[in-house]
């Protein structure tokens, strides 16, 4: 039997064992309130597996149209399930806007776990987003800014003020006290590399973009979109939806970090583990996986499609990890990418050339098509978004 009709074999199996324990998002379930310290590091360490590379540090998204899929999800995503997201800050927005009891991000780097923790402190010890962006980025809070002070009133007063060398250097001695206290047991790797992110965003400010390379002089933009950019940016209705956007967004995110129920795991999407350990963590709860924020990592798996693109590989084994989560029909895909370099139509617009937009798609309907044979190369996914 060759691998794609393996593939679709397993995904019948798959898709008939998990439809008879969907359950309507209104359903009771049992996710936590809150976790404690311990609690909470202790998930970390069961659900991930194995770290490996990646071509960049990653610190931020290049996505500059993140926002662009907010005003249909929030239509069509229920709210208090659970969101799984992958790489840094844009989960942050997907989160605000989509509302779920509790989220987790899966990346294959584990850099990308620690900068989540160093997120995590930062949002537990700000009260409000002036706070927020002075620690992130170890400036002094500007005079003149509020809590009703705009997005971009706020990364304008912080794009003019210099870096601090010992307020970031007391920050950092506070986030490593707090991961203490808390009870993470990071690995002398982990804390060189905290300080190596901490360092970074330091250093570019919010001038910080996806290519710079932390703890190498990197480049702050180099054509890529700046943290300030991101932060900045409007969804097609003109309403600027970053979770820096606005107070209640922020206040959103804080509350879930403060309870700790942002949970950032070490992992593969083609892996054995990890993707497998959250969707039994999500079923044991009696929950639903809501949204599945994957940016452009099955761009990056169906690279080692055949020759007539059929799916093997990670791909192979992302989507069969995927067909074990609980889902409903209302479970979406978030995904970025180019389609491949090529222009496509997907239903709400044209994607031309290397432009770089974000759709969203059924999970579900997903897995049927990849199942029946319909999804043989990246490009074929954009065909299936709203």
């Amino acid at each position: 039997m060759t691998r794609p009709r393996r593939l679709r074999a397993a995904l019948v199996l798959l898709l008939a064992a998990s439809a008879l324990v969907v359950r309507p998002i209104a359903a009771a379930d049992s996710l936590p309130s809150s976790l404690s310290g311990p609690d909470f590091w202790r998930l970390i360490d069961s659900l991930s597996e194995a770290g490996g590379q990646f071509q960049s540090d990653n610190l931020l998204s290049n996505e500059t149209g993140f926002q662009g899929v907010l005003p249909g999800l929030a239509k069509t995503v229920a709210p208090g399930g659970v969101y799984m997201g992958v790489g840094p800050e844009q989960n942050f927005t997907y989160i605000a806007a989509l509302k779920p009891k509790m989220a987790f991000i899966t990346d294959i780097r584990r850099q990308n776990m620690v900068e989540h923790l160093l997120y995590q402190v930062l949002f537990q010890s700000s009260a409000d987003r002036v706070e927020f962006v002075s620690r992130l980025f170890s400036r002094p809070r500007p005079a003149g800014l509020s809590a009703a002070s705009s997005v971009d009133e706020l990364f304008a007063a912080f794009g003019a003020v210099a870096a601090d060398a010992s307020l970031f250097s007391r920050n950092l001695a506070e986030v490593r006290a707090s991961f203490a206290t808390q009870g993470y047991q990071l690995t002398d790797e982990d804390q060189a590399g905290l300080e190596r992110v901490y360092a970074a965003f330091r250093d570019a400010g919010p001038g910080l973009s996806y290519n710079f390379n932390a703890g190498g002089g990197g480049r702050r933009g180099g054509g890529m979109p700046t943290y300030a950019d991101l932060m900045t940016s409007r969804d097609p209705e003109g309403q600027p939806r970053s979770y820096l956007a606005s107070e209640a967004a922020y206040a959103l995110l804080r509350d879930l970090e403060t309870r700790r129920l942002i949970v950032p795991i070490t992992g593969d999407f083609g892996g054995p583990k990890a993707l497998r350990a959250v969707g039994q963590y999500v079923r044991d709860h009696q929950a639903i996986v809501t949204a599945f924020y994957t940016s452009n990592v099955e761009q990056y798996l169906f690279q080692g499609a055949d020759s007539r693109g059929n799916v093997n590989g990670g791909g192979e084994n992302f989507y069969a990890n995927v067909a074990t989560l609980p889902l409903d029909a209302s479970s979406m895909f978030i995904r970025s990418g180019n389609a491949g370099g090529r222009g496509l139509n997907v239903g709400r617009g044209f994607v031309g050339g290397l432009g770089r937009m974000n759709v969203f798609a059924s999970i579900q309907e997903t897995l049927a098509a990849v199942k029946d044979g319909r999804v043989r190369t990246y490009g074929d996914l954009f065909l299936l978004s709203r």
